[in-house]
C-alpha cells in the first residue's frame, strides 16, 4: 500500500471512530433528555390527579381560624439566608412529592455551599397536595405543619429540619412517617422539645392548606417548581450542576 493510500485510510478510520464518538455523546444526551422528560411528566401527572382527587388542591385541616407562622416574608414565604445574597432561589415543594426527594438529593449540599458563601437566599414555600399518597394520614399537611411551627418558634432550625425531613423522606403511598418520628426528626436537627410538643396542636394545618390553594391560583403546576430571582429555572433540577451554574450566572449579572 501507498503512503498516500495508507493516509488515507487513516483519515478514513478517524473519521469513522469521530462519527461513532458524535453518535454516542448524541445517544446519551437523547437519554438524559429522555429522563427529565419522563421524570416531569411524572411528577406533574401526580399533581394532577392529586389535586383533582382533594377538590382542587386545597388539602388538610381548613377548619378553625387561618393561623399564619411568625417570621414569613410579605409574599408568604419562608427565607433562609442573608438579605443582601444576590440570588433568591424561590422553592414550592411537598414533603411526600418524590420529585421534590430527588430535587434536594442533587442539590442540597451545594445549595448548603451557596448559603454559606452567601450567594443565595432560599424562599420556601411548602405546600401539601399529596395528603392522598399516604394512605388517609395526612402526612403532607403534618409534615408542612411541623415545619410552619418551627418557622413560628424555631426559625434558626428550619432549614436543618426541612433537610432532615427529605433525608428521611418517606415512600410516596406508604402511611408516611408517624407523628412520633416526625418529632423525634425535629429534635434530631435541633428543633427544642419546647416546639416539638407544639407540633400536635395543629395550629398551622389551616394554614397549609390555604397556602397549597394560593400556590395553584398562582400558576404552580407541580412540584418542585423552582424560580431564580422570579424567573423560572429551566434546567434539569434532578442532576448536581445545571440549578448551581444557572445561579452562579444570575449572581454574575448582578
Amino acid at each position: 500500500m501507498s503512503t498516500q493510500a495508507r493516509q488515507k485510510s487513516q483519515e478514513m478510520r478517524r473519521a469513522r471512530e469521530a462519527e461513532a464518538q458524535r453518535r454516542k455523546k448524541r445517544q446519551r444526551l437523547f437519554t438524559a433528555i429522555g429522563i427529565v422528560v419522563i421524570v416531569a411528566l411524572v411528577a406533574a401527572i401526580i399533581f394532577l390527579i392529586a389535586k383533582a382527587a382533594s377538590g382542587g388542591g386545597d388539602t388538610g385541616s381548613s377548619s378553625g381560624a387561618v393561623v399564619a407562622p411568625k417570621n414569613l416574608n410579605s409574599d408568604g414565604g419562608f427565607y433562609v439566608g442573608k438579605a443582601d445574597a444576590p440570588v433568591t432561589v424561590t422553592l414550592y415543594y411537598d414533603y411526600m412529592c418524590p420529585a421534590c426527594g430527588a430535587f434536594e438529593k442533587a442539590n442540597t449540599d451545594e445549595l448548603d455551599k451557596l448559603l454559606a458563601d452567601n450567594t443565595i437566599r432560599m424562599d420556601l414555600r411548602p405546600i401539601a397536595f399529596l395528603d392522598k399518597a399516604s394512605q388517609g394520614t395526612q402526612y403532607s399537611t403534618r409534615a408542612a405543619n411541623d415545619f410552619a411551627t418551627v418557622i413560628d418558634l424555631a426559625p434558626d432550625k428550619a432549614w436543618a429540619f426541612h433537610e432532615a425531613l427529605y433525608a428521611n423522606q418517606p415512600e410516596e403511598n406508604s402511611t408516611g412517617l408517624t407523628d412520633d418520628k416526625l418529632a423525634e426528626i425535629a429534635r434530631s436537627a435541633g428543633v427544642p422539645d419546647s416546639v416539638v410538643a407544639k407540633f400536635t396542636d395543629k395550629t398551622f394545618e389551616p394554614w397549609v392548606a390555604k397556602t397549597t390553594q394560593k400556590a395553584f391560583d398562582s400558576g404552580v403546576t407541580g412540584t418542585p417548581t423552582i424560580k431564580i430571582n422570579g424567573k423560572p429555572f429551566q434546567g434539569n433540577p434532578y442532576e448536581t450542576g445545571p440549578l448551581t451554574e444557572a445561579i452562579q450566572a444570575a449572581a454574575a449579572q448582578k
